[in-house]
């Protein structure tokens, strides 16, 4: 038995899928299948079972996982323990942004650079995704670390946490729409035609999130990726583009008012996130760092 077999099959289990997990690995689909047959014989005993539709384990497999995983928890730990008392950080660091994220105001990129100029040895990959889709990723130990926009539901508790950016989700109107008014509660967007970000981002979701608390839907009319074209389309009369708070030259530049929503007022949070419930590798904790240390002092 050998620690990458044990790791092949922790990988086929959490996909549930040999194609997926093989792509993972960055191994041949049939090698990977090979591999998890000579642990199964070497065990004497079928360790999962063999779907059309899901790989799943049996209730050896089952049992043999919980060991996996701790096998596999505890050699991490060894090379960490190593690389601490050597001062050495290596290994590959995966990082996830929302897109547009890499802007003057959080420069993400300025942080890698500076942070491979120090570790040359580490690998570091960067991901653009929806909000959603990176939260998943984290939680699958598919990214170590992802700046995200979050919905307001409750977080995954083996998530941790650190918002770096908390300001208002507003509604804005054509400059000369809803004249007399200077708010809008949640409960009167519901027959609105609406132009949102697309689903998955945090601002969408934080919409979501508040319009089922409120017992209905929104209406979307419109998507986009950019804020800045829901503010267009909302000058022209579209609807009511759901954004982040506007400044006044903001507001004159795109021809908009922007509305607070009320009862219940809306709150959009941008996190750096990471898996909090197990041990992370140095690279990563140190990377994790100098994020949080960067994006508090934009």
């Amino acid at each position: 038995m050998e620690l990458r077999q044990l790791r092949y099959l922790v990988t086929v289990v959490d996909t549930a899928n040999f194609t997926r997990a093989a792509e993972r690995l960055h191994l041949a689909q049939p090698g990977l299948s090979a591999q998890i047959r000579q642990l199964e014989r070497e065990l004497g005993q079928p360790l999962l079972h063999r779907g059309p539709r899901a790989v799943t384990p049996t209730e050896v497999g089952k049992a043999v996982l919980v060991h996996a995983r701790a096998a596999l928890a505890a050699a991490e730990r060894i090379t960490a323990t190593v690389d601490e008392f050597t001062g050495l950080l290596r290994g590959h660091v995966r990082v996830g942004l929302i897109s547009g994220a890499a802007t003057d105001e959080y420069d993400v990129a300025a942080v890698l650079a500076a942070f491979h100029e120090d570790h040359p040895q580490v690998g570091i990959s960067l991901t653009e995704d929806t909000s959603e889709r990176m939260l998943a990723a984290v939680r699958a130990g598919e990214l170590d670390i992802a700046l995200v926009g979050l919905s307001g539901a409750a977080l995954d508790p083996a998530l941790g946490a650190d918002i770096v950016l908390d300001t208002a989700v507003v509604a804005a109107v054509a400059a000369d729409a809803r004249r007399g008014e200077s708010e809008i509660p949640l409960t009167a967007l519901r027959e609105e035609p609406l132009i949102c970000l697309t689903p998955g981002t945090g601002i969408r979701g934080v919409l979501e999130y508040a319009c089922a608390e409120a017992g209905f839907t929104p209406n979307v009319a419109f998507e986009a990726a950019s804020p800045p074209v829901l503010l267009r389309l909302a000058a022209h009369g579209l609807g009511i583009a759901i954004v982040p708070q506007l400044t006044a030259k903001e507001e004159k530049a795109f021809g908009v008012r922007a509305l607070p929503i009320v009862a219940p007022t809306l709150r959009g949070r941008l996190a750096l996130v990471w898996r909090q419930d197990r041990p992370a590798t140095p690279a990563a904790k140190v990377l994790l760092g100098q994020l949080r240390i960067a994006v508090r002092h934009r």
